[in-house]
């Protein structure tokens, strides 16, 4: 579900933050949200070649993503009055949460538009944190636009989700966390969706580096399917992309915000992407290596580094930004992930219709100490020579080298195999 940017007065004219701003927001923040743990990668760190690599476990703050520090910091900023009107906002997920949580905490009434096919763990959170949520449209433009009748006939103040300068303050402090606890980091990797994190964590990043004598690179990781930074920085202002479904539906953004294009533009060195299969393995690597459970969004700065889209030499961080995953999505994603790096296989082996082929064939896979899993057997395939039959088998591996060894094995035995395709 792609959410967009709500273009406000407030952004059309960009004024950088200063370090005193994020250092003033951080004390407004932590009385809210917790200093998230910065835990160091061995593994990363010696497949990247590099002396420490950090990932800042915003999966572990409150309402499960760092969403809460803006949105806490955007809705302390309001008035009184502006309180008593209550405050809206539109989103499938991590904002509705953080606003929702926000509102709860200072005594402000919440309403959240959420699309109707809205994740149940992330509509249940949303609810307890005393929202009234409203499930309408089947895409995010649709909700958007029923928030946005409701705020012209109430009167209630909308909440942007990253394009406001005290949302950006709010997602800034992360950065403030991490300098604190790792002075050494030389680059640091940001999920990027409309770009309010990666915005803030840059600025404050930068005037850290400025302020310390030396420098810090930023780079934004993006997910291939709705990636929009990358045109708009081509054409030099923010444009509206057509998006394709993908599992990173929290930075699934089909415009970058015009403040947060702004301080990209003037604060990010790099953009790079990221596929839905990079997000699986990285997703999987976390809970196998890390014990952390992380939602894909959260994941996209991993799966970089895992994939080398970024090359580092000193010592690197990222930002797990969120770890709100349905279970059911979760399930099917280490599927994905076991699929993609080759430790689950789908093997199609054509065999001869004659008694015993099944017995052989599942022996010759035992024998190389692979399990299987799943077992499909057919003759009835229309694009089958009438004498064979055919035999999907899925199979666990131990990586891309012993699936390879279970393949050899077949063949040698004369059977025709495909990974997952039809002859």
């Amino acid at each position: 579900m792609t959410e967009q940017a709500v273009v406000s007065p407030e952004t059309e004219s960009f004024v950088p933050p200063t370090l005193s701003e994020f250092e003033d927001t951080l004390n407004i923040v932590h009385r809210v949200a917790r200093v998230t743990p910065l835990e160091s990668s061995r593994y990363l760190a010696e497949i990247l070649g590099v002396p420490k690599v950090y990932l800042k476990c915003e999966n572990l703050q409150r309402t499960g993503a760092y969403k809460l520090r803006g949105a806490y910091n955007r809705l302390r900023q309001l008035s009184p009055e502006e309180r008593s009107r209550g405050v809206v906002a539109a989103s499938a997920g991590n904002h509705a949460q953080g606003v929702a949580f926000a509102a709860r905490e200072l005594g402000i009434q919440a309403t959240i538009f959420m699309p109707l096919g809205v994740a149940l763990p992330k509509l249940q959170a949303t609810r307890r944190y005393g929202a009234e949520v409203h499930l309408i449209g089947d895409n995010f433009d649709a909700t958007l636009a029923a928030a946005r009748e409701f705020v012209a006939e109430s009167g209630a103040m909308f909440i942007a989700p990253f394009d406001h300068p005290s949302v950006i303050l709010g997602q800034g402090t992360v950065a403030l966390e991490m300098l604190e606890a790792a002075p050494d980091i030389e680059t640091i990797v940001v999920p990027i969706g409309g770009g309010g994190l990666i915005s803030g964590v840059a600025a404050a990043a930068k005037l850290i580096a400025e302020r310390d004598g030396r420098s810090i690179r930023i780079v934004g990781v993006q997910a291939e399917n709705a990636a929009s930074f990358g045109p708009s920085l081509e054409a030099g202002e923010p444009v509206t992309i057509q998006t394709s479904p993908t599992i990173a539906d929290g930075i699934a953004v089909a415009r970058p915000g015009d403040l947060t294009f702004q301080m990209v533009q003037r604060y990010v060195d790099e953009i790079v992407t990221v596929s839905d299969d990079d997000i699986a393995r990285a997703i999987v690597m976390l809970l196998e290596r890390t014990k952390l459970v992380v939602e894909p969004a959260g994941a996209a700065g991993v799966a970089a580094l895992l994939m080398n889209r970024v090359q580092v030499s000193g010592p690197t961080a990222t930002i797990l930004s969120g770890g709100n995953i349905d279970p059911l999505l979760l399930q099917r994603v280490i599927g994905h992930g076991l699929a993609a790096s080759s430790r689950y296989l789908k093997l199609r082996i054509l065999l001869p219709d004659l008694p015993g082929q099944l017995v052989r064939t599942a022996s010759i896979v035992a024998s190389k100490n692979a399990n299987v899993v799943e077992v499909v057997h057919t003759r009835h395939a229309t694009e089958l020579p009438i004498s064979d039959v055919e035999l999907e088998l899925h199979i666990e591996t131990r990586g891309p080298e012993h699936g390879q060894e279970v393949v050899s094995a077949l063949r040698d035995a004369g059977y025709r195999v495909r990974l997952g395709e039809r002859y």
